[in-house]
C-alpha cells in the first residue's frame, strides 16, 4: 500500500517515511506544493498526508485542485497553526482530516490508518449545473448534450465554478485555486478565460455579479 506524504520539513518528512515504511507502508516524499500536486495526480494512493506551509502552493490549493480535478484520496492535513479556522479551511477545501503540530506519532498513525480503511469520500465524477455536464474522470464538456472542446485551464476553471453552484467566486478565489502562488497571475487572466467558457456555452451559464466575481446559476 502506498502513501504520499508532502511536507516541507525534510527531517519530519524523513521520520515519518521510516516510520511509515516500518509499519509496511511504501512511502513516497515531495517536499513542495508543486511536486506533491503533480505526484498526488500522476499516482494513485492509499492516502496522501499533506502540510499546509509549503513552498510554491500551499497545502489549501493543493488541496482544492485535487478535489476540483476529481482526485478522491483520503487527504489528512497537517499545520504548524492550531486554529479552528485552519481546521475549517483543511476540511472545506476537501480534506478528511486534520492534525496540530507538534502531534503524537501514535495518534498519527491511528488517524492515517482510519482514513485508509474508510477510504476516499464519495465524490461526483460529474459535475451537472443546468444544461452544462463536466465529466471529471475523462475530462469532458457537454452542453445540451453535445462536446465541447475545452482547453486544460478553461476545464479547470469551469469545475471550479460548477462545483460551487449559485455561490458568487470572486476572481480572488479562482486565482487561489488554479494558480501557483509564486507566479503572481493577472486577476485579469480569470476574465480571460470566463470570456472564452462563455464563448463556448453561452453567456447564460456564468453570469457576473458586479464587484463581486461570478455565480454559475443552479439550473
Amino acid at each position: 500500500m502506498r502513501l504520499l506524504v508532502v511536507e516541507d520539513e525534510v527531517r519530519l518528512a524523513e521520520s515519518l517515511k521510516a516510520g511509515l515504511e516500518a509499519e509496511g507502508y511504501a512511502v513516497d516524499l515531495a517536499f513542495t506544493g508543486p511536486d506533491g500536486l503533480w505526484m498526488a495526480s500522476e499516482h494513485s494512493y492509499a492516502a496522501i498526508v499533506l502540510d499546509i506551509l509549503l513552498p510554491g502552493l500551499n497545502g489549501f490549493r493543493v488541496c482544492r485542485r485535487l478535489r476540483v480535478a476529481g482526485n478522491s484520496t483520503p487527504i489528512l492535513m497537517l499545520t504548524a497553526k492550531d486554529g479552528e479556522l485552519d481546521e475549517a479551511e483543511a476540511l472545506d477545501t476537501g480534506a478528511d482530516d486534520f492534525l496540530s503540530k507538534p502531534f503524537s506519532y501514535v495518534v498519527f498513525l491511528a488517524r492515517l490508518r482510519a482514513l485508509i480503511r474508510r477510504g476516499g469520500s464519495t465524490r461526483p465524477g460529474v459535475l451537472r449545473v443546468g444544461k452544462v455536464e463536466l465529466d471529471l474522470a475523462t475530462r469532458q464538456c457537454r452542453s445540451d448534450g453535445a462536446l465541447v472542446g475545452l482547453s486544460v485551464k478553461e476545464f479547470s476553471v469551469l469545475s471550479f465554478l460548477l462545483s460551487r453552484p449559485g455561490e458568487v467566486v470572486s476572481k480572488a478565489d479562482v486565482l487561489a485555486g488554479l494558480w501557483d502562488f509564486a507566479a503572481t497571475p493577472d486577476p485579469n487572466l480569470v476574465e480571460v478565460y470566463v470570456s472564452s467558457l462563455r464563448r463556448k456555452l453561452g453567456r447564460d451559464v456564468i453570469r457576473t455579479v458586479r464587484g463581486a466575481g461570478y455565480v454559475v446559476a443552479r439550473g
